[in-house]
């Protein structure tokens, strides 16, 4: 009976499962080929050619790589301290009140990304509200707090902050209470707890929510631009620029595949070490 009810959903599931299939790889599959293309080449007609490969290496494009992950890894840890408490609070103290955070959170997704940032931006730069006031009211002034690394992984930080929350909270409700209190009956402190019982156990919600936050972080765009004025190019803004300004296609794809390559293999891996039928309230196999 089993064995008929995975027949019938794997054949109720195909038709979509196949568009889904095509829509994704065909893309990929397009912008494989033109990563092999001669330098500013518009047809697939043309002879293999790896030169697109090497400039990514010889003309400083992997500084911008570095800058990406380098600024998507540190904002991926501040978004886990920062979001653990709440997260912890929202699945294990506030109960009912949790649904008032969560619509809060989810509400600000309801405006455009590049907006929010522009508030920031007239929040943060000279003449802005914060120096704006301060000025107004003590004689103070600072020349703003824009166009520097660290505003722009406060603006990560800012942006994907629900994406690390909302899967610590699945993972944190994961965790028994039953579990933490027979520890600390046992005598086991708080960081003995936390490190023993909540990390472990909450696992796959760790891993889920630092993924969805190191890869959106590693391909965003616009904190670097409104934020950072460009203080420093990231991948993104090395590819977009590939295929707009520089009209060089096979070099823009060359930059997404190993953009591509590196995020998926550090997916798949992170996936890999997680239980997602757990995650996602199925049974425990």
């Amino acid at each position: 009976m089993e064995r008929q009810d995975r027949r019938i959903g794997f054949l109720s599931a195909a038709p979509i499962g196949l568009i889904l299939l095509v829509s994704f790889l065909a893309p990929l599959l397009v912008i494989g080929i033109f990563s092999v293309m001669p330098q500013k080449v518009f047809s697939l007609l043309n002879i293999p050619d790896f030169s697109s490969y090497k400039l990514v290496f010889t003309k400083g494009y992997s500084k911008s790589l570095l800058w990406s992950f380098g600024m998507a890894m540190t904002s991926t840890g501040i978004l886990f301290v920062i979001c653990w408490p709440l997260a912890f609070g929202m699945a294990k103290v506030f109960k009912s009140f949790s649904l008032v955070i969560t619509i809060a959170v989810v509400v600000t997704l309801f405006v455009s990304e590049n907006i929010r940032l522009f508030g920031w931006v007239l929040t943060l730069m000279k003449g802005g509200l914060i120096e704006g006031h301060l000025r107004t009211w003590t004689g103070l002034t600072f020349e703003g707090a824009l166009y520097n690394v660290p505003v722009i992984v406060f603006g990560l930080v800012y942006a994907y902050f629900p994406f690390m929350l909302f899967p610590l909270v699945q993972g944190i409700a994961m965790v028994p209470d039953d579990a933490r209190q027979a520890a600390a009956d046992l005598g086991a402190s708080r960081w003995q707890v936390f490190r023993e019982i909540d990390l472990p156990l909450s696992a796959p919600g760790i891993v889920i929510g630092g993924l969805l936050s190191f890869v959106l972080a590693a391909g965003a765009m616009a904190e670097s631009k409104l934020l950072g004025g460009q203080t420093v190019i990231v991948i993104a803004d090395e590819i977009e620029t590939a295929f707009t300004y520089g009209q060089n296609w096979p070099l823009g794809s060359a930059l997404s595949i190993i953009l591509i390559l590196i995020i998926g293999s550090l997916s798949v891996f992170g996936v890999s070490r997680v239980n997602l039928d757990l995650i996602m309230g199925g049974k425990q196999s």
